[in-house]
């Protein structure tokens, strides 16, 4: 026999929760000396005021959020990097274990002081800019949408760059729209890092979608070279449409910049193929490392300037 079998209705409600319950929740269908029996006798756990779990054993994830979001309280929720990878985005939370890993939470700055917090990790912010409509309806546990929650990851991170990663991750993953961002940008005028955030997004828009392409894209504007049309796509030889992370048309000219998926043996392979087609059709390919693009931006600009010689109807400037 179950602990639930004896409170009808109970095993329905702890499923659709993950075991994870308020405590005037619990009393709609336990008792309260019931409700204080399971917790002194150690088979439900109780992490903060408010909130028990039904279960003695470690914490899931997704308990440890749902009590984070129930402990936000009413207009609050999961936020930033949390929300985020919860809804799909990849490559931020592969570090670090549950017990290290911050769950990011977001309240209304007008909310009532909390006292005692459950052993949780917890990264809380405060906003006078969180409605209703910055939380998704559906979701459970409660989070923030993914525009809202990218824009918020960016602000957060420890760096410049890790912020530019986060926005530049989220379009290139497909996940939000680039002026659904913007839009989130626009409406806070203290939001930190608001200009470089700005300006991440106007170069994304314009084809940088991955961190690599930001990182050349400050090349070209540094060291003052034409600018290239980004992301532009082209039919092969097989029929097959390819994109190309820069070309000079007018100089028959292409860069390509290369991250760690281009030392796969197929995707290798799919590289070299297409430089062959683009020789073929009278243009001339220079790749480049990621790494170098970002450490070494001077010898970059020195090959770039190099191959876009005099007498290919571009214009650079000295």
């Amino acid at each position: 026999m179950t602990d639930e079998d004896d409170a009808p209705g109970l095993a329905d409600l702890l499923s659709w929760h993950d075991r994870v319950l308020r405590v005037d929740s619990a009393m709609k269908i336990l008792t309260r000396d019931a409700l204080r029996w399971r917790v002194s006798s150690g088979r439900w756990q109780q992490p903060c005021r408010g909130i028990v779990v039904a279960q003695s054993g470690p914490l899931t994830e997704l308990q440890a959020l749902r009590i984070a979001a129930l402990w936000a309280g009413p207009g609050g929720a999961l936020a930033g990097l949390t929300a985020a990878s919860l809804d799909g985005l990849q490559g931020f939370t592969d570090r670090g274990q549950l017990a290290e890993r911050p769950i990011h939470l977001l309240v209304p700055a007008s909310s009532p002081a909390r006292r005692m917090r459950p052993d949780l990790p917890l990264a809380v912010h405060y906003s006078r800019l969180l409605g209703a409509d910055d939380i998704h309806p559906l979701r459970r546990p409660p989070r923030t949408r993914m525009a809202r929650s990218l824009v918020d990851a960016a602000a957060w991170m420890a760096t410049d760059r890790g912020a530019q990663a986060v926005l530049a991750a989220g379009v290139q993953q497909r996940l939000v729209r680039i002026a659904d961002l913007a839009a989130i940008v626009a409406r806070n005028q203290r939001l930190p890092r608001r200009g470089m955030i700005t300006d991440t997004l106007e170069d994304i828009a314009g084809g940088a979608h991955a961190l690599s392409e930001l990182d050349f894209t400050r090349v070209i504007r540094r060291y003052r070279l034409p600018p290239p049309d980004r992301q532009a796509s082209r039919t092969d030889s097989a029929g097959r449409r390819r994109w190309l992370d820069a070309v000079w048309k007018t100089a028959r000219l292409v860069v390509e910049v290369d991250g760690r998926h281009h030392m796969d043996a197929a995707q290798y392979w799919a590289d070299m193929d297409r430089d062959n087609d683009l020789t073929v059709d009278g243009y001339r390919v220079l790749r480049f490392p990621a790494f170098l693009v970002r450490y070494h931006p001077g010898y970059v600009a020195r090959k770039i300037r190099a191959a876009l010689r005099p007498g290919a109807g571009i214009q650079i400037p000295a």
